[in-house]
């Protein structure tokens, strides 16, 4: 986390009364800087202080967000393999299906097989979910009529 590490300490300036009503601004101060390596220890700033084992700070959460960020790299890294694959496999090759016969790159031909398999999955899925809310559906509404 940011706040273990004294790279990224978050150093907020102060502004202490000196006697004789004149103040000083002890985070802007240029005396006797401290060597990056050991940051200032500041018993007047809480914000540099580990949080507790059992705090909300200290605890990070999976978010939808985070899931989303990785899928997107994770997409990615597949789609970057593919683009290698295709560009290795370019010697063209005959295909032939039914009466149709067509030449195509070794590698298009493994990609648009992969996504039409992509495609029927997607539309036999779709079809199974939209059983299974019709059938969610028809017992709720059999459930509430009791």
């Amino acid at each position: 986390m940011l706040g273990d590490n004294p790279r990224y300490r978050v150093v907020v300036p102060a502004v202490v009364p000196l006697p004789g009503g004149t103040r000083q601004d002890i985070g802007m101060s240029s005396e006797n800087p401290a060597p990056p390596s050991e940051p200032p220890a500041s018993a007047a700033d809480p914000g540099n202080s580990p949080a507790p084992a059992g705090s909300q700070a200290a605890d990070v959460q999976f978010t939808r967000a985070a899931a989303l960020w990785s899928s997107l790299i994770v997409g990615f890294l597949v789609l970057i393999v593919l683009l290698i694959f295709i560009a290795q496999n370019t010697a063209a090759t005959s295909f032939a299906f039914l009466s149709w016969r067509w030449d195509l790159p070794l590698g298009v031909a493994i990609l648009l097989a992969a996504v039409c398999g992509g495609l029927i999955t997607a539309g036999v899925s779709a079809a199974r979910m939209f059983q299974l809310r019709r059938a969610a559906k028809k017992n709720l509404q059999a459930a509430l009529k009791r």
